[in-house]
């Protein structure tokens, strides 16, 4: 299992909904407005706690592709929610499973025999854990299954719709009434930021190549200015309302942004007037880490995930994150993010610094004298320029990647298979200078980097129904609480 996430932010999903399920099937029909997202090949954990079976925390872990890793998941995820809960407010009396994966194309079967045997290995973690299972569900292609039901005749074989006829029930009536909507799945997520398929790659990836062979050997605070003046360049063109980048340009901004500097000067673009253009600039080169340059992605996509959480857009973040720490799990920044995130962070904290570091470059000092003048003169660092007044080539890229890591490709496959930034001592940049991060957490994030979100504790209003047993035909209008 991976990435372990603190007690979360109290902003996220799920908000106040005053209503109790009445059974699986609100249950069910609420997951993606818990998450924010539909989550595919998913285990979600969601706690109940105290008496009147109160929604406490909400985790999500990928499934594990090896069977054989099924019983380590399920007793990490038991472990994970049950610390989390406590560190937040009570361990919890009961817990709320799903798992979610879709069938294969032209699978007659529906997969709930297949995940059968996690759910029971996910059953026997949370009672070892002296945690009840409330309800176990398997949502796939658009119905639902529950693990628990052992009555004759109580479930159809082909499972339950979760969406029905009648329209949406009250408990997604109230979400959705508290402004709260998913945003697809995660898949769709993903697939929104995958690098761009040929044609379309080929003049980009020969961009990249001429790039990185015009780099020069020795970088430096010049070659470093270059870039931040290219930056800006292009950034005022995003505010500006423009969506794309001439090929040379984009590959000049990847190559710069495998160096920290460069990136972290890129997460300076954080005012609010700025987000949108961002995060749309941050999408457009992600998309152009085309293969064998895909691991070059692992820049633009921690800076969306940064713009995302400062948005608001939560959901988004997440993913994001989650994309990056797969693509590379020692990405140092992605690693900052994510445990601030998801350990109760607000991120204004993490603002403060970028904009102090912002400020001290604006009153920076140029020491070199003009013509005729005997001293030096302060001026400002470069703003956004024209492509008039900053004319810039493949010589202004800085040679330096992040903390030493040469950005090239290995010969023959994908950056995305292989190529971990090398670790550093300090966190990287400006975001939380002079923190150090422990070598237990860098490990941790490696080992369980799957589990991707972690969402509020106790005091969402949300609860489950009373009583015991399975509830299949607990259907029709929830009971308000």
């Amino acid at each position: 299992m991976n990435e372990e996430h603190g007690t979360p932010h109290p902003d996220p999903i799920p908000g106040h909904l005053p209503v109790r399920m009445r059974g699986p099937a609100d249950m069910a029909e609420l997951l993606p407005y818990l998450l924010g997202f539909f989550p595919d090949d998913s285990i979600v954990a969601v706690g109940l706690q105290g008496a009147d079976l109160q929604q406490g925390g909400v985790i999500r872990v990928d499934i594990p592709e090896a069977p054989a890793d099924w019983p380590r998941a399920a007793a990490e995820t038991a472990a994970l929610l049950v610390r989390l809960s406590e560190q937040r407010d009570h361990r919890p009396e009961q817990v709320l499973l799903y798992l979610c994966r879709d069938p294969e194309e032209g699978a007659a079967r529906p997969v709930l025999g297949t995940l059968g045997p996690l759910a029971e290995a996910l059953r026997t973690a949370f009672e070892a854990k002296g945690v009840g299972v409330k309800e176990s569900l398997c949502v796939s292609g658009g119905r639902w299954w529950s693990f628990l039901c052992r009555r004759e005749g109580c479930c159809e074989p082909s499972g339950n719709p979760v969406q029905q006829a009648r329209g949406p029930g009250p408990v997604v009536a109230a979400a959705t009434f508290a402004g709260l909507a998913p945003r697809g799945s995660r898949k769709a997520i993903a697939a929104g930021l995958a690098p761009l398929g040929e044609p379309a790659a080929g003049p980009q990836r020969l961009a990249i190549e001429q790039a990185l062979r015009h780099r020069p050997l020795t970088g430096g605070e010049a070659a470093c200015e270059r870039a931040g003046e290219l930056l800006d360049e292009v950034m005022a063109e995003f505010l500006a309302g423009a969506r794309e980048v001439d090929e040379r340009r984009t590959a000049l901004l990847l190559v710069g942004l495998q160096d920290k500097l460069l990136r972290d000067r890129a997460a300076e673009y954080a005012e609010s007037a700025e987000l949108g253009a961002a995060q749309r600039l941050w999408r457009f080169l992600a998309r152009r880490c085309v293969i064998p340059f895909d691991g070059y992605a692992a820049a633009p996509l921690t800076l969306l995930a940064w713009t995302s959480w400062l948005a608001g857009d939560l959901a988004t973040a997440r993913v994001v994150l989650g994309l990056v720490l797969r693509l590379d799990p020692d990405y140092l920044l992605a690693q900052l993010l994510h445990e601030s995130l998801n350990g109760g962070l607000a991120p204004e904290l993490l603002l403060e610094g970028v904009r102090a570091e912002r400020a001290r470059r604006a009153a920076a000092v140029d020491p070199t004298p003009r013509s005729g003048s005997g001293t030096g003169e302060r001026r400002p660092l470069p703003g956004p320029l024209t492509a008039a007044e900053a004319p810039y080539d493949e010589q202004g890229i800085p040679s330096g990647p992040d903390d030493g890591r040469e950005p090239g490709p290995v010969p023959g496959r994908s950056v995305r298979a292989g190529q971990p930034e090398a670790p550093g001592p300090l966190l990287p940049g400006p975001l939380l200078p002079g923190r150090r991060l422990s070598a237990r957490t860098r490990a941790a994030v490696r080992r369980r980097r799957r589990a991707t979100e972690a969402l509020p504790g106790p005091g969402s209003g949300l609860r489950a129904w009373g009583g015991a047993g399975h509830r299949c035909g607990a259907r029709g209008t929830a009971a308000r609480s």
